[in-house]
């Protein structure tokens, strides 16, 4: 019979209705029947990708065994941490006290208020690779909670004490925001790249978009020879790799080995919104056509395989499919031949590092050892007609891999993810002028307006198969406003920039600190044993980062020093993650890059030349400089488009009086409150763009 998860909205907890351990979903009937009882609490945290919380439902929570022990000695609740980031954020600090490390699955043992006292990951059903059995810890926990009650209830106060300070981050930097953080971290990751395939540290090896996205910003007006060799060189590696799917687009979650060869095979929608991003950014920088190509198959996988009909975005795609992790990705050649024939799959194979043997548990991971062009290089082959071979050969493999049982998909849609791949839509439109990326990112915000938006304008954290729910937190809110902020400067529509400055107005209303920075939930949420402050970049950007991101952008399309005293309030707060942690702030050191740096705003109004505008546009928008903010404005051909020109002036200054000259296309540029006289006419406008 199903549990109490049976009728949760969240597929990771739906995962668990038919284990037979008692499972309550976080909640007050939990909390009550654990005091009623007398029982202490365990904590379980998880996610629907994850392989190990998989391993640990199979082992322990199907098990009649271990269920009997915590059915009868404990309440157990199950939580999704993609629904609750404010639980995983509180219980994983606690999990990171007491252990010295952390990861997923959590488990926490809690007492009655939800002090924890005990806690871990992953444990096997039986002792064993040196770690204690998952019996043999809740029987020690059972003996403990019976005869050394007092003790347990002081540590889990103690522990919820020391819980409050360290959910609020280090303290701010006594100096000045300072410029010299940025040449830090500038430095620092120079210095822990690996020179041989790029990336970070050493095995299991994560993208680390965040760092690369501030290295390529960084190169747009400081090149230095070494910071764009470690940007090369992961970018390239990563994109000839195994964590890249070759055949659909996309990126898995981290490689476990150091040169990107065997994915953790999960796709999370997060991820790839901020890889894109950062490949996007590169292709607009320095023009290398397999940039564009990786942006166009990832987001293409994207439009494909993870949006919903009514335009959002899925969260995750499961690494495991017909209980086998990354079966689905994996190829003989024997499987290739039988798609290509004999001739066509010896050079596929060959290529793309598909052996007899195999590189991945007796199967293959695609994966090109060589560029392309290294290869046609070496087998003296015209490389223009191997691409294109290549590319008809990848097709016909993608469709044949269609036919196999997918990974499971988690088809939750999360506010703070979806406005991180409006973000990667807008800025891949930018770099490949795809519209249907454009299309994309105004159906994702339009569909945020409609259905996570609620009657008195705060916004839901998420929403399944048309139910939203879930108090959203402070990172849906400033990734949202960032994205939109991204978004108005591609689209120029008045509803975009409006939409943002409602969501600022509200996050700086509930989510602010007094002392500083922004809260990770609002001044209304369900009170929990910490509020915590979301300082440091993880796998997603720091939420204050974000939300300094968005401020400052909006700070300087409409003029608001209350926009900008809320990002600078932002920037301090992180100010000590900045100052001290290079490798946990490259969001923050972003925003503080183009906080410091002069302002550069590019109005561009069309003339009486359609055509010619949408040139120039394209010109514009693909032109990359971190400082510089972009507005295009159409001509106004009918009611709908004047009226959008005249919100506008109301919510943006920088749109006043902007009007085309002698009726040909128009650029107003101004740079730290100053504007230049206007630039007219295609080709001296080409000539300011260059």
């Amino acid at each position: 019979m199903s549990n109490r998860l049976a009728n949760c909205s969240s597929p990771y907890l739906r995962q668990h209705k038919d284990n037979p351990v008692d499972w309550f979903p976080w909640g007050d009937e939990a909390f009550d029947r654990a005091r009623e009882q007398d029982k202490p609490i365990f904590l379980s945290v998880g996610y629907s990708a994850c392989h190990w919380c998989h391993v640990m439902e199979h082992e322990s929570f199907e098990s009649e065994e271990i269920a009997a022990i915590l059915n009868q000695n404990f309440v157990s609740i199950k939580v999704d941490r993609e629904e609750r980031p404010d639980i995983d954020q509180i219980y994983m600090q606690a999990v990171q006290m007491l252990t010295g490390s952390g990861g997923w699955p959590m488990s926490v043992f809690m007492t009655h208020e939800g002090q924890p006292f005990f806690g871990g990951t992953y444990w096997p059903p039986d002792s064993r690779w040196g770690r204690p059995g998952f019996g043999q810890v809740l029987l020690a926990i059972v003996d403990a909670w019976q005869t050394k009650r007092e003790q347990i209830v002081q540590q889990g106060a103690q522990i919820g004490e020391n819980l409050q300070q360290a959910c609020q981050g280090p303290a701010p930097s006594p100096s000045p925001l300072d410029p010299q953080w940025i040449a830090a971290a500038d430095a620092w990751l120079i210095r822990h790249h690996d020179p041989q395939y790029g990336g970070f540290g050493g095995a299991p090896k994560f993208p680390h978009a965040m760092d690369l996205s501030l290295l390529v910003e960084l190169s747009t007006f400081q090149p230095n020879d070494a910071r764009t060799k470690v940007i090369h060189t992961t970018l390239d590696n990563m994109a000839r790799g195994g964590i890249y799917d070759h055949l659909g687009g996309g990126f898995a979650r981290y490689s476990v080995d150091a040169r990107w060869l065997v994915p953790h095979f999960e796709k999370m929608l997060y991820d790839n919104a901020l890889l894109a991003s950062v490949y996007a950014d590169a292709y607009r920088l320095w023009g290398n056509p397999e940039y564009a190509q990786v942006v166009r198959e990832t987001l293409d996988y994207i439009l494909r395989e993870m949006t919903d009909a009514s335009g959002a975005y899925y969260s995750t795609e499961d690494a495991d499919s017909e209980g086998v992790e990354g079966k689905f990705y994996v190829w003989t050649p024997a499987e290739i031949e039988q798609v290509l024939g004999a001739e066509r799959a010896q050079q596929f194979c060959d290529c793309y590092d598909v052996t007899e043997a195999g590189n991945f548990e007796e199967s293959n991971i695609l994966n090109l050892p060589k560029s392309i062009s290294q290869f046609a290089a070496l087998r003296q082959l015209d490389e223009i007609h191997l691409r294109e071979q290549l590319s008809q050969d990848r097709d016909k493999l993608l469709q044949r891999r269609a036919t196999r049982v997918r990974p499971s998909l988690d088809d939750k849609v999360l506010l703070s993810w979806n406005a991180l791949m409006i973000a990667a839509m807008t800025r891949g439109y930018r770099a490949v002028a795809d519209q249907r990326y454009l299309q994309s990112a105004q159906a994702a915000v339009e569909f945020i307006r409609s259905s996570l938006r609620r009657a008195d304008g705060r916004l839901w954290h998420t929403w399944r198969q048309g139910t939203p729910s879930l108090d959203a937190y402070l990172d849906d809110y400033a990734y949202l406003i960032e994205a939109l902020t991204e978004l108005f400067q591609v689209d120029g529509r008045a509803t975009t920039l409006a939409l943002a400055i409602d969501l600022a107005e509200s996050m700086i209303e509930h989510f602010s600190d007094p002392a500083g920075g922004f809260f990770f939930t609002a001044d209304d949420h369900e009170k929990l044993i910490a509020r915590s402050k979301d300082l440091a970049d993880s796998s997603v950007p720091s939420g204050n980062a974000m939300a300094a991101a968005g401020l400052l952008n909006l700070a300087r399309l409409t003029g608001r020093n209350d926009f900008l005293d809320a990002a600078e309030s932002a920037l301090v707060a992180a100010s000590g993650v900045m100052s001290s942690s290079p490798q946990a702030s490259a969001q923050s050191l972003r925003v503080l890059l183009r906080h410091l740096q002069p302002s550069q705003e590019y109005v561009l109004v069309a003339g009486s030349d359609a055509s010619e505008f949408a040139e120039l546009r394209q010109q514009l928008l693909k032109r990359i400089d971190p400082r510089a903010l972009t507005i295009c404005l159409a001509a106004a051909s009918d009611e709908a488009d004047q009226s959008n020109w005249e919100e506008l002036a109301k919510l943006c200054p920088l749109v006043e009086q902007r009007q085309s000259v002698e009726s040909q296309a128009t650029l107003y540029v101004c740079e730290n409150f100053s504007c230049q006289q206007p630039i007219v006419g295609k080709l001296a406008i080409v000539a300011e763009l260059h």
